[in-house]
């Protein structure tokens, strides 16, 4: 990856610049059987979108603060790249009473109530699918992301040394969230073309580094696992097999 990227949203157009067909984020929900499999050109399209949604649709602002109650999903990634990619602050479980803006999914639509900013519900259903309909509200992601553009360039260039991330009551700078990324992808042996499986959830920079940001800084890639408990051990490693995992984080 390039020496020189300094927020999450650089180390994506570095890996979109150097091979944009190669996975980049395949997710399984082992509560429903579902599987998706993202390309690095496919997830950074999903991203241009959301960015454009979240810059021109919502119109958020650098600074602004969005808080994602999201579980670990391949959606989430998505949002978690178009806060960087616009500068505004992804926090993760964070307050929504205490947001300029909230994401929610379909169970924790309630709390996400108590933000007095725009609203947007994700219903989490297998290739992206919308609400039968939208909960009151709220806009409906599925609905309101596909006609955005599929490029994006942000209005004011995003600061790498300003707030990008809040999880677990620690904040990280865009800059300071790459470091860290690259150190993890490190100590977990992550080289270009790696494959992690990580099973942890998102609401700890564990879950987000092994989730996504790790393998994003290594040019390698994930296999995220959500409810990975429900998956019997003998086909844990059939998945690994297929897969052609190179690492574990579970």
């Amino acid at each position: 990856m390039n020496a020189s990227d300094r927020t999450p949203a650089d180390l994506l157009r570095s890996a979109l610049a150097a091979d944009p067909a190669r996975p980049l984020v395949t997710f399984y929900d082992d509560a429903t059987g579902e599987r998706v499999e993202l390309s690095v050109a496919t997830f950074a399209n999903w991203v241009a979108k959301t960015s454009n949604l979240l810059q021109d649709g919502l119109s958020a602002e650098p600074g602004d603060r969005l808080a994602l109650l999201l579980p670990a999903h391949w959606q989430t990634a998505v949002w978690l790249l178009s806060c960087s990619s616009v500068g505004v602050v992804a926090d993760v479980g964070g307050d929504p009473a205490a947001a300029d803006l909230v994401v929610s999914g379909p169970d924790t639509l309630d709390a996400a109530r108590a933000c007095s900013g725009e609203r947007i519900a994700l219903a989490l259903r297998p290739l992206g699918g919308r609400f039968p309909q939208a909960p009151e509200g709220f806009a409906d992601y599925a609905v309101e992301v596909p006609g955005q553009g599929d490029r994006f360039t942000p209005y004011v260039p995003v600061d790498a040394d300003a707030p990008a991330l809040a999880v677990g009551g620690v904040e990280f700078t865009g800059a300071q969230l790459v470091e860290r990324a690259r150190a993890d992808a490190a100590e977990l042996g992550l080289a270009p073309g790696s494959r992690l499986l990580s099973g942890h959830g998102y609401a700890s920079w564990e879950g987000l580094s092994a989730g996504l940001y790790a393998p994003l800084a290594s040019g390698g890639s994930v296999v995220l696992c959500r409810n990975l408990d429900r998956l019997p051990a003998q086909d844990l490693e059939k998945r690994m097999g297929s897969e052609r995992v190179t690492g574990t984080a579970v």
